[in-house]
């Protein structure tokens, strides 16, 4: 695809503008800006729900704006579960991101709770962002969220995801067909992935930010807790590295999370549940293989959140039909 798509919903009709070209944060540039002393006149500030269906990136588009992981990324379905916040300060606003599941139709009791935390983020939000996939459309679940959106009133803003893997003229028909369903305040093609236009999604987003001083301190980049975040990042490396019988199956618990030697070391103990004998089989592998695989794999990127040395021990536990049971569902935070 040629870079040099951009395009506002609020105009009559759609520009085109070759001049404009793409943009985005590629990674390893300079995050996001933190805020200075100002007194905060003429600031902005705002809740963000990003929606969508199952696997278009919301996610992948969360952590490159912040310009660090906080959600947990695969390509499977149902990777996020919980409602993940994330806080971008800038000079002139605070945008506060809620990452959501994706939304689909549910019947399991797990998709159905798992549907519930993303549409219960509408009511919290002052800003909607419906994020959808331009490779691989969603017609069934974008109806799904439509329908949410028709019910609210706060400004929606659509963000249409892989643009680098088509045509201008795939992201065109995208366009017509969604603005002909509802009427965005603005729609910006992006790659999430690569950063493509993610600084222009940004400033169209900055232009509908409500008018108020910033909801969190400058130094916060979520509102979960190390622990909580450390549970999500061993659940990815299971996604990552079993079959595709397992994601579904799995939940995570962090049974303990200690500090010790001032904070230099942390201790670890968490406990991989699955709903089978055989899915405990494949998590731990020939010899402990696949389980090490995956511990080593988490243990590096929670040193790399939490900037200490970390010690952490995996243990797998079968719990029949856990993702059916409701008072497992609680236990385990769904």
């Amino acid at each position: 695809m040629e870079n040099d798509l951009w395009i506002h919903a609020g105009y009559s009709g759609y520009c085109f503008d070759p001049s404009l070209g793409m943009s985005g944060k590629d990674a390893g540039e300079e995050g996001p800006l933190s805020l200075g002393k100002e007194t905060h006149v003429n600031y902005k500030s705002g809740f963000i729900a990003i929606v969508g269906a199952p696997n278009v990136g919301k996610s992948t588009l969360m952590n490159r704006i912040l310009g660090e992981k906080i959600s947990i990324t695969s390509r499977k379905p149902q990777t996020t579960r919980n409602r993940i916040l994330g806080v971008l300060h800038h000079s002139g606003y605070q945008m506060v991101f809620m990452d959501t599941p994706g939304v689909h139709r549910a019947s399991k009791p797990l998709n159905v709770r798992i549907v519930d935390v993303a549409v219960s983020a509408l009511g919290e939000a002052d800003m909607i962002l419906f994020m959808t996939d331009l490779s691989e459309p969603d017609p069934i679940s974008e109806a799904i969220v439509m329908k949410k959106l028709s019910a609210q009133n706060h400004p929606v803003v659509l963000a249409l995801n892989k643009s680098d893997l088509v045509d201008n003229e795939t992201v065109l028909k995208e366009i017509t067909r969604l603005s002909g369903l509802y009427n965005f305040s603005e729609i910006v093609p992006v790659s999430a992935r690569h950063g493509l236009q993610v600084d222009d999604l940004l400033a169209a987003m900055e232009k509908i930010l409500p008018e108020g001083p910033p909801f969190f301190p400058e130094d916060a980049l979520t509102d979960m807790p190390e622990r909580f975040i450390a549970g999500e990042i061993i659940r990815e490396k299971v996604f990552r590295l079993t079959g595709d019988e397992i994601p579904y199956a799995v939940a995570v618990t962090v049974d303990s999370f200690k500090e010790e030697k001032g904070g230099k070391l942390i201790k670890i103990n968490a406990t991989v549940h699955v709903e089978r004998k055989s899915q405990k089989g494949i998590i731990i592998g020939k010899r402990g293989a696949k389980l090490k695989q995956i511990g080593q794999s988490a243990r590096e990127d929670i040193q790399r959140m939490v900037g200490s040395r970390v010690f952490l021990k995996l243990f797998v536990r079968v719990q029949k039909n856990w993702s059916r049971d409701t008072r497992a569902l609680r236990r385990f935070g769904y």
